[in-house]
């Protein structure tokens, strides 16, 4: 079926996205920066805060962000509508003594950050982008733009590479980036370059690898997007159209909440599993006049949709999924269901997301793990740990999960924002 312009449009914008989006810094920062646009006032945690009912605030506390908006009808025991995701990808991490070579190559020491297909992000260009704290105490952001690459060894040198390529991740991971004599370049330099500051004044970094190509639309029909850091850059980014576009007159306090580490467990202080969204509605509550009782109220009609991606079945892999359960990239989000809690929804949860899924006119699908091949898990079940609010694991369904580029059905990354925005609603 021929797509509507409105979801390309919302695919081409995603592409944007991502690529401000190298790393869950720029990440956050883009958020923020798309919603100040918006009419959202930027937030500092070490300020005192003075929320007003019909004011649309953010927050960023290092690699993640929340947004949210007061209704004008605001109690102060008005229920939460969180819609959680998360900035960070799987790839690599820039390591101390970061410039290293032999041979003749100038070449990058980094470290494995979460799961990537390893194989994936071979031949491809790459960028180095996150943060540096300098000795002022100031701390920018870097991108250097395609500077590395993973070179693949000819298959004239591994006759085997066809019957089994697996990579060592200390010793056949660690990409190019220039020709020289490394005690005579250093890599830092380049990332000082791109963010307009010295090298010697770089006194920390956290710095990952992205992909450098751009998000593209292809297929039969425009079917496809394919993209770098989809999961679960697709879900921030609906998050961040859904909110840009609600209106607060009355409803839900409608949040937006964009973790980082979501990939490594999400134990930091920018983590679902950190206090980063219990802290900031505790402030929020407050502000309207809640105490500790009226806030514990207010959650007890609170929901929380965690959205990240999950897996659309596989055509050359179909025994991998569930026999009878076959989410397929462009039939809509899908519902995330464990027996074990690896997900949090439940019968009421999943009730109210198809009511969601209603308002909007979005058709849905299921999710659920072939019992041979147990899945992963989300901020899901840490976020209804931590706060007890209701909550409902969705997503869309995508190929090549934890690929450097992975691939997503167009109307299914329109029709998330669609959901989002029924779900801040109400």
């Amino acid at each position: 079926m021929p797509l509507t312009p409105t979801a390309l449009a919302h695919a081409d914008d995603l592409a944007d996205f991502v690529a401000a989006s190298p790393s869950s810094y720029h990440a956050a920062a883009e958020v923020a920066r798309r919603l100040e646009a918006t009419g959202f006032r930027r937030l500092e945690e070490g300020e005192a805060w003075e929320i007003s009912s019909g004011a649309r605030y953010v927050v960023v506390r290092d690699g993640a962000a929340i947004a949210w908006t007061v209704p004008a009808d605001a109690t102060a025991i008005t229920p939460a509508h969180i819609l959680g995701a998360h900035t960070d990808s799987p790839g690599f991490k820039l390591k101390p003594q970061p410039t290293t070579g032999s041979s003749g190559w100038l070449q990058a020491a980094v470290e494995v950050y979460g799961g990537p297909l390893l194989n994936s992000w071979l031949d491809r260009e790459l960028r180095l982008a996150g943060r540096l704290a300098l000795s002022d105490g100031r701390v920018v952001l870097a991108d250097t733009g395609a500077l590395l690459r993973l070179p693949q060894l000819a298959v004239h040198l591994d006759r085997e590479a066809n019957t089994g390529l697996a990579l060592d991740k200390q010793f056949q991971t660690q990409p190019v980036w220039g020709l020289g004599d490394p005690t005579q370049n250093d890599i830092l330099a380049e990332l000082a370059v791109s963010a307009g500051v010295s090298a010697s004044d770089i006194r920390g970094y956290d710095v990952v690898i992205a992909d450098s190509a751009r998000g593209a639309v292809f297929g039969k029909d425009d079917a496809f997007f394919a993209s770098g850091r989809l999961d679960d850059l697709a879900s921030v980014h609906a998050g961040v159209v859904a909110l840009a576009a609600h209106q607060t007159e009355s409803g839900p306090i409608a949040v937006l909440a964009a973790f980082d580490h979501e990939e490594l467990g999400s134990g930091s202080r920018s983590g679902a599993a950190g206090p980063f969204l219990e802290d900031v509605l505790e402030r929020v509550y407050a502000g309207l006049g809640a105490d500790s009782s009226a806030r514990r109220r207010a959650y007890s009609s609170s929901w929380c949709l965690s959205s990240d991606v999950g897996h659309s079945v596989h055509p050359n892999y179909a025994a991998k999924h569930d026999p009878v359960v076959h989410p397929v990239l462009g039939s809509g989000p899908i519902l995330k269901l464990n027996a074990n809690q690896r997900y949090a929804t439940d019968a009421i949860g999943g009730a109210a997301w198809s009511a969601w899924c209603d308002a909007a006119g979005v058709r849905a699908q299921e999710f659920v793990s072939n019992n041979n091949v147990p899945c992963g898990s989300t901020i899901g079940p840490i976020t209804a740990t931590r706060l007890g609010i209701r909550t409902v694991d969705v997503g869309i369904p995508i190929l090549s999960m934890h690929s450097a580029r992975e691939l997503a059905g167009v109307s299914d990354l329109h029709d998330l924002a669609r959901v989002a925005g029924a779900f801040f609603a109400g």
